[in-house]
């Protein structure tokens, strides 16, 4: 017999109803809690995607400006052509007019159109806007534009090195352009629309835009006037001296702020030559930070400024030049290979006598001589904001002999980057207090908020006093006629520097040379720093007086010209001379008749009689200029 129901197991099964509906709510709406609070927007993303197609908006780049604010690199707005397959019609017709309008491969072209298995495929990127409208109005299917971002460099083949490059898809590739990537390049924007299953639009549907983010922009410590003064320069040499390459840096002495900086030879930044990667990469470089070579004459400004803040040599000094010295058994000639005779500091160092400066250098010792190199930062990276800095090399002091010493005094067993030696002579000329070189001023973002400056080191090196004898020096090491005539009427300094290269083996590379050049202005306390490196001239001369020193003076007469300088001095005018015929008669006779002609010489051999003399007789010169000739 059935057992008859009650009010409690009524009641009892009503209750267990109610705990499984409310079980199920609630484990509905944890359910619908995650779905829609935890997961909801990484949901809603994956939604998005599958019923939208979307194109890349590129932000523009950062701008680069001079220190004046002179634009130097800017972008405008290209354009990128896609299609998408599912929704061409007439493949051929389309691959037709896309490969005759773009200079595309028909047959490529064709196989990118019928793809329908792809929801979209890249034609071409960056097509100028005038190309990129007559593709819009011939209202093709499947065919749409997006807006890329182009990269035009105002002055085109300036700045080469420094600004560097960026590819068709906006990534830096050399220079600054890739260095600063990450500042320039800013955050891309997109354009979204509503699509089928199939990936094709669905016609009135919305659409949606997100703008991107311009990069920062940069403003760079050079000036561009005075950039196109220094590469006309570097223009003019590399052609005239045949030479394998020429750097040359223009630095404020003051701040080592740089002011200008090149390589010879180089490229339209507009038009880089990427199909030729070996000229790519080689006219990429900036020879004057990543390149070393052994200085020369050039470095004897270090040992000189060493030397004095030592107390081991004064300005009255004596030294005796037989044209050579026996060091630990070697024989280590002088450029002046009958010598100089006997002279002071001054006169030894605009005669820049090897002999004068190996005795310096064993007057401070190994201990000394490698401290003051130290502190003058040789062998270590000087920090500048440029990619591929090297520190130089510099012997182990360990392994550095009697004879090492002696050749480093003039320059020789030691190498340096240009950038290296030139900011050590800022911090030498410009009050002994050496600042690390720069060539960014400051990045800001698009509201103006500075977001990098420059932290620049500063650590004196020697005193305001050395600084001042060493600047005494130089103005006369170049005005070798009477004050104020290398570049007439202006009170400009400098020294020159040549020095053999060496091959792959480390042996001496018989004929190669670099040749240099080291001018300040104005020479007791200088504001502007040049300097220029012939590497391997071969127009027949190597001697950096007269191969290097003739573009410093080009270029500071043509610096003084375009800001209108003043004279320093009003009264002095330069004589006029000529050139002697000495070819053919001895090197005592040669040497009377070029001193009354009031001509320097350099000398080329070993001989007592003259067999080439550079110029010929009858040129036309001014008293103090610099001649050659060959015993």
């Amino acid at each position: 017999m059935q057992k008859p129901y009650t009010l409690h197991s009524l009641q009892k099964r009503i209750k267990a109803v109610f705990l499984v509906l409310v079980f199920v709510v609630l484990s509905l709406s944890v359910r619908l809690f995650v779905v829609q609070i935890i997961q909801g927007k990484s949901l809603q993303i994956k939604a998005t995607d599958q019923w939208t197609r979307d194109l890349s908006l590129t932000a523009p780049r950062g701008k680069f400006f001079d220190v004046t604010g002179d634009s130097l690199a800017v972008s405008y707005t290209t354009y990128d052509v896609y299609v998408r397959g599912r929704e061409v019609k007439q493949p051929q017709q389309v691959a037709a007019a896309l490969s005759q309008l773009l200079e595309l491969d028909y047959d490529k072209t064709l196989q990118k159109v019928s793809r329908k298995n792809i929801s979209e495929v890249l034609i071409k990127m960056q097509v100028e806007g005038d190309l990129a409208q007559k593709i819009y109005d011939l209202k093709l299917d499947g065919i749409f534009l997006t807006e890329n971002v182009g990269r035009y460099y105002v002055y085109g083949n300036l700045m080469t090195q420094l600004l560097g490059f960026s590819s068709v898809d906006n990534v830096g590739q050399s220079g600054l352009e890739a260095y600063l990537n990450d500042y320039l390049r800013g955050i891309d924007g997109y354009s979204y629309v509503q699509s089928d299953l199939q990936g094709k639009e669905i016609g009135g549907s919305l659409r949606y835009y997100l703008s991107g983010t311009a990069g920062n922009d940069v403003t760079l410590t050079a000036n561009s006037k005075i950039q196109i003064l220094l590469e006309r320069v570097l223009q003019q040499a590399y052609t005239e001296q045949k030479a394998k390459a020429v750097t040359g840096i223009v630095m404020n002495a003051k701040t080592s702020e740089v002011l200008a900086i090149s390589s010879k030879p180089s490229f339209d930044l507009n038009e880089p030559p990427r199909s030729d990667l070996a000229t790519l990469f080689e006219q990429s470089k900036m020879k004057a930070v990543t390149d070393t070579y052994e200085p020369g004459s050039t470095f004897k400004i270090l040992t000189v400024a060493a030397a004095l803040e030592a107390g081991v040599v004064h300005l009255d000094d004596r030294f005796y030049c037989p044209g050579f010295r026996v060091i630990d058994g070697q024989r280590i000639k002088c450029w002046k290979s009958i010598g100089h005779g006997s002279q002071n500091l001054v006169e030894a160092f605009a005669n820049s006598c090897n002999c004068c400066f190996m005795d310096l250098a064993l007057r401070l010792g190994v201990d000394r001589f490698y401290d003051y190199m130290q502190k003058f930062g040789l062998g270590t990276k000087t920090g500048i904001t440029i990619k591929g800095e090297s520190g130089g090399i510099v012997m182990p002091k360990k392994n550095v002999k009697t004879v090492d010493l002696a050749r480093m005094g003039f320059g020789h067993a030691i190498a340096v980057t240009p950038i290296q030696l030139l900011s050590i002579v800022a911090g030498i000329t410009g009050g002994g207090v050496w600042k690390t070189p720069t060539v960014i001023k400051q990045i800001v973002d698009t509201n103006g908020n500075i977001t990098y400056s420059p932290q620049v080191t500063t650590k004196r090196i020697i005193s305001e006093k050395t600084s001042a004898t060493v600047n005494y020096l130089l103005q006369h090491a170049e005005n070798k006629q009477k004050d104020f005539t290398f570049v007439e009427g202006y009170n400009v300094g400098g020294k020159t520097g040549t020095a053999q290269k060496y091959g792959e083996t480390g042996a001496i590379a018989q004929g190669k040379y670099i040749s240099s050049f080291i001018g300040t202005y104005p020479a007791d306390n200088p504001d502007y720093l040049f300097m220029i490196l012939v590497d391997e001239p071969g127009a027949g001369v190597y001697y950096g007086s007269l191969v290097a020193a003739p573009y410093g003076k080009q270029f500071f007469q043509q610096l003084f010209e375009f800001y209108d300088m003043p004279k320093d001095d009003e009264s002095v005018v330069l004589e006029e001379t000529f050139m002697p015929q000495v070819t053919g008669y001895s090197l005592a006779d040669a040497m009377i008749m070029l001193r009354n002609a009031g001509l320097n010489y350099e000398i080329d051999g070993d001989g007592g009689i003259i067999l080439r003399q550079l110029p010929p007789a009858g040129t036309h010169l001014y008293k103090g200029d610099t001649v050659l000739l060959v015993t």
